[in-house]
């Protein structure tokens, strides 16, 4: 069965190669709208995002991209998602959903970014502390992603590596192998009951 939902998810791209081309304040303000809308335990909306797009701040945010992220210096939108535990539900000890909600929204910030004909690429690859630093950040909050956003670029800008990357087919587990019914499977990903 095919539904728009799944349309959208597999034409969204991962690629990294961003046009420096401004993205247009509509676009953006529905990507974060899209955010804003997302789901989250008791309804509390414990995320937050730094979205950077001035010179002087996309510059500091840029700063602070690892190496390996070198291609979203070009984006002309950088989105630091971060959140603080108290902030949402946190259930006994370790359930502390504010990370797991930030997630939820920014799937639907990657999801309204593709609808949009652009790309949004999420980044593990940057300095939490330097992003503190730069602009301030109290302690307790965590930052925990960093989304390049822009048009697609020339992948000819890439590293060669990137170049490979980008071109390879997307690949997914096949669902029997992360979905199952009525009892859990642990002899797929190498851990033993």
């Amino acid at each position: 069965m095919e539904t728009q939902l799944l349309t959208l998810l597999r034409a969204r791209k991962a690629t990294r190669a961003i046009s420096g081309r401004p993205v247009e304040a509509e676009k953006l303000e529905a990507i974060l709208e899209a955010a804003r809308l997302s789901a989250s335990c008791a309804n509390n909306q414990p995320w937050r995002f730094l979205v950077l797009t001035g010179p002087e701040a996309l510059e500091k945010g840029r700063e602070a991209l690892s190496r390996g992220n070198y291609w979203a210096k070009t984006a002309p939108v950088l989105i630091f998602g971060y959140s603080r535990p108290d902030l949402d539900c946190i259930i006994g000890e370790t359930r502390e959903y504010d990370l797991f909600d930030l997630g939820m929204a920014v799937q639907n910030i990657l999801l309204q970014a593709t609808e949009l004909g652009l790309v949004a690429r999420p980044m593990a690859g940057f300095s939490p502390q330097k992003v503190r630093q730069a602009f301030g950040f109290p302690d307790g909050y965590q930052i925990m992603v960093a989304i390049a956003i822009g048009y697609e670029g020339d992948i000819s800008t890439l590293e060669e590596r990137h170049q490979e990357l980008s071109r390879a087919p997307r690949q997914r587990r096949p669902l029997a192998e992360v979905a199952f019914f009525d009892q859990p499977r642990f002899d797929l990903d190498g851990v033993s009951p």
